[in-house]
């Protein structure tokens, strides 16, 4: 019995079950997806890992997965060796060669193959930019299908999440740059000159162009190749010009990725690049305003300032504050207040930023709404004022340079000199920055020109709150000693009694 089995194991594999594994690409040289391999692997039959059963099933599995790279660009015709009529067939087997993607990583690896699918894509650039006539369905479908092949992949784990850098700067690090950058800068402008060519018609496109790829195109905004991601900025502002179906929609999902980054991660690399598009978006609005727009601003932009890496994106958001007041000089009450719910307390550079858009907001704000907030409004640039921080309080004091604000602060100076008085009159006093203090004294001087009688009023005020002061201090000072008195008094009697 034990000799039948030792015949058994000896038997030799059949030549339909061995395959040959050197036949094939080794699968480190083409773009693998993790949890295919996965997947893959555990659905084997449960075998030794020396079983050469095993690696024939392996290397066929690698086979079906990864073709080995295509051979016959080179052979293909060029598209003006061709008659007009076998045009589009040959754009079709040439998208078919450059829908294989390679690993990047090695540069040696299939350098031919990778060069000669180069080569094809800016043919079919060419193609498509030279307008040689209406793109077929089939030809979008086939050109959508290649597209979304090449660029729609897993991102690499951004620079925070390899060394763990939870508070590194983006500004002081190193873009990450993408080795595959020289084929996707080509995949894109692909894409790109399907959308804007005048060839494409938008009744076909927009079955190809659907949510689903939008929704995929966003997703790619996260990349940290800052090239990349100003493609994607270029497309998606395209896509929405074009496709006008589309454009509640993408209004919708780049509102939600806002909506995950601030009450989620506070993580993402194209912030500032949706925010590029929306200010675009939001300069055509129609007036009146809709409704959608203005939940927008309340519920998403405003919120936006509470991150700690606002300053990465804070210029677009600043443009896009400013174009909705801009537009509706209504809302003027509603961002002011929205700016000092998010203030900063001890993120002086964030506070800094916080005043010069501001003052960009005060620059197109009227009257009437300057007057419903200017109370909360000065009573935050007082603090400001006295902040020890010199760039806040220098930053602060640059209001006083703007004169569309200095009039709308001396049409409400009876209110405002009250409030402000006292944090000028402390710098002039004890703020340690020289030019601080010469600003200040400025501002004072300008306040005294505007309104003699009003700065003499506030001055006495100001010197009989600080004599009130003076005397609570001092009472409070006398209180302590005797409380002190009579503790010391209380021991020693205590002493006493225990002497006795």
């Amino acid at each position: 019995m034990l000799n039948k089995f030792m015949k058994r194991g000896n038997r030799k594999v059949p030549k339909s079950d061995a395959i040959e594994p050197s036949a094939f690409p080794p699968a480190s040289s083409l773009r693998r997806p993790t949890d295919l391999t996965h997947s893959s692997s555990a659905s084997l039959p449960n075998q030794s890992p020396q079983s050469p059963r095993r690696r024939a099933l392996e290397a066929e599995v690698e086979r079906r997965r990864y073709p080995p790279p295509p051979t016959t660009a080179s052979k293909l015709s060029l598209f003006r060796d061709v008659p007009v009529a076998d045009r589009q067939s040959l754009f079709l087997r040439k998208l078919q060669i450059c829908s294989l993607s390679f690993d990047f990583s090695d540069t040696l690896k299939f350098a031919r193959e990778k060069e000669a699918k180069r080569q094809t894509l800016l043919e079919l650039v060419d193609f498509i930019q030279s307008g040689s006539g209406k793109i077929t369905e089939q030809v979008q479908d086939e050109l959508v299908r290649t597209i979304s092949t090449n660029i729609f992949r897993c991102l690499p784990p951004a620079s925070h999440e390899n060394t763990g850098s939870e508070g590194a700067d983006p500004d002081e690090e190193d873009p990450y740059l993408d080795p595959a950058w020289p084929h996707l800068q080509i995949v894109y402008e692909l894409l790109l000159r399907y959308i804007v060519s005048s060839d494409t018609d938008t009744k076909i496109a927009k079955r190809y162009i659907d949510h689903s790829f939008v929704l995929r195109l966003l997703d790619l905004f996260d990349t940290e190749d800052p090239r990349e991601r100003e493609y994607l900025k270029t497309i998606l502002h395209r896509i929405y010009g074009k496709f006008m179906v589309h454009r509640p929609f993408i209004r919708k999902a780049i509102n939600n990725i806002f909506y995950r980054f601030i009450f989620e991660t506070e993580r993402h690399a194209g912030i500032g690049e949706l925010l590029e598009i929306l200010g675009s978006i939001i300069n055509g609005f129609a007036l009146p305003m809709k409704e959608e727009h203005k939940l927008f601003l309340v519920r998403a932009l405003i919120p936006l300032h509470k991150p700690k890496s606002v300053g990465t994106y804070h210029q677009q958001l600043s443009y896009c504050i400013t174009q909705f007041v801009e537009k509706d000089y209504k809302l003027a009450d509603t961002v002011i207040r929205g700016l000092l719910k998010y203030w900063p307390v001890t993120n002086c550079p964030k506070e800094v930023l916080f005043l010069g858009e501001l003052e960009e907001v005060l620059e197109a704000t009227q009257q009437a709404e300057f007057q419903k907030c200017m109370v909360p409004l000065f009573k935050q640039i007082g603090r400001c004022l006295n902040s020890p921080h010199f760039q806040v309080a220098e930053r602060s004091l640059f209001l006083w340079n703007n004169d569309h604000i200095v009039g709308l602060i001396a049409q409400n100076r009876h209110v405002i000199f009250p409030i402000i008085f006292e944090a000028l009159e402390k710098n002039m006093q004890s703020h340690w920055n020289q030019a601080v203090h010469g600003l200040t004294a400025n501002v004072r001087k300008m306040f005294l020109e505007m309104d003699s009688e009003l700065f003499e009023e506030c001055q006495q005020h100001y010197i009989e709150k600080e004599a009130k002061a003076k005397d609570v201090e001092e009472q409070r000072e006398l209180a302590w000693r005797k409380l002190e008195a009579a503790v010391e008094a209380q021991s020693g009697n205590d002493d006493m009694v225990l002497v006795s």
